[in-house]
């Protein structure tokens, strides 16, 4: 994953995040166990809320793929980075794997405070021309508009197999995509793709979803969370 390094981020990126009045959540990603609870514990500091462990980006050949199909590891991973922090611990999932519902309550049970769902989805593509990948790692990850039904589908499995909060992401362009991961059983949402093409994406869904609410006569938003009928 293309970053500056957590010594970078710490001594030239969090200054500029503290002075905005937003949650900091620092994701992080390793290719050991030893790593993980390494950048947990060097970012167990003021200025950071949460932390975030990232076992499931595809994108990588080492490290975060072969940590998030697997339960026993996301349990594992999550255990020791909960020993060096007291921040809050989010995992944040991958949806390349047979069963979402067992790595969820693997990092239930290994302690985190929340896990977030989904990641990108393993794509490729091929360019004709030359007949090579198109991507250095051949494998990369899909995101945005494409991934929404795979990702409410999964936050939904997520949400009835663990009692911790559900961050549901994946897909969300509007206060209708985000509604309806909340209904679904997400206690909040997350916005990535969307920012790139729509920077007021987050805005508008957050008046979105005051409108809705307003309308609606909803005054507490957990009337909404996990709401979904089901006959």
């Amino acid at each position: 994953l293309q970053n500056p390094g957590i010594n970078a981020f710490i001594e030239k990126e969090l200054p500029f995040l503290r002075d905005y009045d937003v949650a900091v959540i620092a994701n992080i990603a390793g290719e050991t166990i030893e790593e993980f609870a390494y950048m947990a514990k060097k970012l167990d500091i003021d200025g950071v809320d949460g932390i975030e462990i990232n076992v499931s980006c595809p994108n990588v050949k080492k490290g975060g793929m072969a940590f998030g199909i697997n339960p026993e590891d996301i349990f594992n991973i999550t255990k020791e980075v909960k020993k060096v922090t007291q921040k809050t611990v989010i995992v944040k999932l991958t949806p390349n794997v047979g069963d979402i519902g067992v790595c969820a309550k693997a990092a239930e049970d290994g302690g985190a405070d929340a896990v977030s769902l989904i990641n990108t989805i393993a794509g490729m593509a091929i360019n004709i021309d030359t007949r090579t990948p198109v991507f250095k790692n051949v494998i990369a990850g899909l995101s945005g508009p494409a991934i929404k039904p795979i990702a409410l589908r999964m936050v939904y499995e997520a949400a009835r197999a663990v009692k911790i909060p559900v961050i549901g992401m994946g897909g969300i362009s509007s206060f209708k995509d985000a509604l309806e991961f909340m209904i679904a059983g997400a206690k909040a949402v997350a916005i990535g793709t969307c920012n790139f093409v729509n920077p007021n994406c987050t805005i508008e869904v957050i008046e979105g979803i005051k409108q809705y609410m307003v309308l609606n006569n909803i005054e507490d938003i957990n009337e909404i969370i996990g709401s979904l009928k089901v006959d």
